[in-house]
């Protein structure tokens, strides 16, 4: 893992990168490779947690749980799926909280989180995938809605599901925050409604779904491989924290004045939507239970048929387009912020490879057509096998995350900050990376059966347990010298007197734009301050500034940001 720095960088020219029209428009741009700064943070926390709860109005959840209870009956459905919101509540708190806090996305809150600059390049693909893949789901959903509905057939609706979310998308923040608070209430009230209208009108198909087995060999009871395989597949959801968080990270700062409030939404928007989830899921095994008598158990796991037979409890005449209707409004709800997660975690990812940012608003289009192909593809068809796979790679990466930021900072054995400018971080840390890679090719060995049939229902458990231990094993092993290659040596001090992170302007030696100052670091090479892109796509330096900084194996100080003393 050591950087060693063998080539003699060119000299620099100052003021010589200027970008296009798109990846200069803050409004496209959402500051997708950045610290979200100050002066952009604008929205009220309701408007924020409204956003970002508005991103889980998708019916995959439905989807899912009528998938699970189908295969493994009731009992084992309702413990694999509270057991896995738990999980996904608990290793969100500390993400939602260091996201709001430091005002970053999950991609640069994993880099400084254990993973190292390049080291979370592999991450914002697998966050990426999180995104085309349920962006295929929902798609499906949805074409499968506008076929019964509508009667186009499933290619062309396809086609027709990526498109719309185009215009939404591009404008990022500022149309996503207008059309989900819009949207919310009409999205809230047609999703209870079956539910509400079946408990007046049939309250004894609720107990009798408890005895619901669905394809399961071993009943309606308990089974322990159901728990686990059910809980693998609900945990391949483990990674939507990923999706609130790019909204969480324009929070307001958190002050003594609005700390309730503050906790209250970084609560409720980022672990919390798994408590609306899971009902969500439990929802879906009820309604597959409810339907499957009508429409058979190959098909009662389709939402769209799930909320026709739900609607027509009580309104018959106009059941299939309401339900029509409604899931059209819960895919573009859910797919909107899918496509905008997604560009944003393709920006980082090419960005740090090709040292080129063209515009968040260029992968955007990358990341819908994936998503497309795979709709193509049929991925509805195999999506117990598709999401089970994906959970041991998405948790050992969260377990990685979550073990640096309530174990290794506690304890010293990391900097109590996040630091995610690529002129402080080396390349690769062992300690989050490489708990990472090591949790993911046990659990996924455990999958393809290597351990037996427990291994493979719980081995999305084991990524969870082995990167949990090895992040904190590895950060006393390494004594915590790959979190920062060297130290931050600007003269402007990073925190502002009252502890929060400093608005101070200093203008980039190489674009010469004006940036908040925890966007910024010293640049040698430059001869000067320079911001956290230009820093990313500089390609002729060399990490010239980290040579003899600490880039070796030698430690780097773990010191607190500087503070700026009150007048």
């Amino acid at each position: 893992m050591t950087e060693i720095i063998d080539r003699e960088a060119p000299p620099a020219t100052t003021g010589g990168r200027t970008y296009n029209t798109w990846a200069q428009n803050d409004t496209l741009e959402d500051y997708s490779l950045r610290y979200a700064p100050k002066s952009f943070r604008r929205w009220s926390p309701y408007v924020v947690a409204t956003t970002a709860l508005g991103g889980i109005a998708y019916l995959a959840d439905f989807a899912i749980g009528g998938s699970i209870a189908i295969s493994h009956g009731f009992s084992s459905a309702l413990v694999a799926i509270l057991a896995a919101a738990v999980v996904i509540f608990l290793t969100g708190i500390p993400i939602s909280y260091y996201s709001a806090k430091y005002s970053i996305d999950m991609d640069l809150l994993t880099r400084g989180a254990g993973f190292g600059y390049l080291g979370s390049t592999l991450t914002s693909v697998i966050y990426a995938s999180f995104t085309f893949i349920f962006f295929a789901l929902e798609g499906s959903i949805m074409a499968q809605a506008l076929e019964l509905g509508l009667h186009i057939p499933l290619a062309v609706g396809y086609l027709v599901c990526s498109l719309i979310i185009l215009p939404l998308v591009i404008y990022g923040m500022t149309a996503l925050s207008k059309m989900q608070v819009w949207t919310q209430p009409v999205w809230l009230v047609l999703m209870v409604a079956p539910f509400v209208s079946i408990a007046v009108q049939e309250p004894e198909r609720f107990s009798q779904f408890t005895h619901f087995a669905g394809n399961s060999p071993t009943g309606s009871g308990i089974s322990m491989l159901g728990i686990g395989a059910g809980a693998g597949v609900a945990l391949s959801l483990i990674a939507q924290i990923g999706e609130q968080v790019d909204y969480l990270r324009f929070m307001p700062d958190k002050t003594p004045q609005n700390s309730r409030q503050w906790w209250a939404t970084v609560l409720s928007a980022g672990p919390g939507w798994v408590v609306l989830g899971a009902a969500k899921q439990i929802g879906g095994a009820f309604l597959a239970f409810y339907i499957a008598g009508s429409v058979g158990l190959a098909k009662a796991n389709e939402p769209i048929q799930q909320y026709v037979h739900g609607f027509k409890t009580f309104a018959a005449p106009v059941a299939l387009g309401l339900a029509t209707f409604f899931v059209i409004l819960s895919q573009v709800k859910i797919n909107s912020t899918n496509a905008y997660s997604g560009s944003l975690s393709w920006s980082n990812f090419f960005s740090r490879l090709t040292h080129r940012h063209p515009g968040r608003v260029v992968y955007i289009f990358l990341n819908v057509g994936i998503a497309l192909a795979l709709m193509e593809g049929g991925v509805f068809g195999f999506l117990n096998t598709v999401l089970g796979f994906y959970s041991n790679v998405a948790i050992a990466w969260i377990g990685a995350v979550v073990a640096d930021l309530v174990i290794n900072k506690p304890l010293g054995l990391s900097p109590s900050y996040i630091e995610f400018k690529r002129a402080h971080l080396h390349h690769f840390n062992p300690v989050g990376f490489g708990s990472m890679l090591i949790a993911s090719a046990v659990s996924i060995a455990a999958y393809f059966e290597a351990f037996g049939d427990y291994g493979k229902a719980y081995s999305p458990f084991i990524a969870l347990f082995l990167a949990m231990v090895l992040s904190p094993l590895f950060a006393v092993l390494t004594k915590g010298r790959y979190y920062i290659a060297r130290v931050d040596d600007l003269e402007e001090p990073l925190l502002a007197a009252d502890g929060l992170p400093s608005a101070a302007l200093l203008t980039c030696t190489v674009c010469t734009t004006d940036f908040e100052r925890p966007d910024v670091a010293n640049c040698p090479f430059h001869a000067g301050a320079i911001c956290s892109l230009c820093c990313s796509l500089e390609k002729d330096c060399h990490d010239s500034c980290k040579s003899g900084s600490g880039s070796g194996p030698g430690p780097v100080a773990l010191a607190p940001p500087t503070v700026r003393s009150a007048d």
